[in-house]
């Protein structure tokens, strides 16, 4: 994933997220500019792996939901009759 595809007010709250975490974690202040090289490494080293995660957990949400419609289709059928 590039942070391109990051609109600019996700890109500065990502930004000062990263900034805080260095802060509190490890005692050590950076700044925007600093920040935003770090989250571009993050994105660039990690990004693909997070993205693919979620398409497999969305696929799986689909694929639940669509045994679910063919569970309630199959409840709507009515019997058939033979004839005699």
């Amino acid at each position: 994933m590039s942070t391109s595809e990051l609109s600019r007010e996700e890109r500065e709250a990502l930004t000062r997220q990263i900034q805080k975490i260095l802060t509190d974690e490890l005692d050590q202040d950076i700044g925007n500019m600093e920040a935003a090289v770090i989250l571009d490494a993050v994105a660039e080293a990690l990004g693909a792996a997070f993205y693919n995660k979620g398409l497999k957990d969305a696929g799986a949400l689909f694929a639940r939901r669509a045994d679910d419609i063919a569970d309630e289709l199959y409840a709507l059928e009515k019997p058939v009759t033979p004839l005699r």
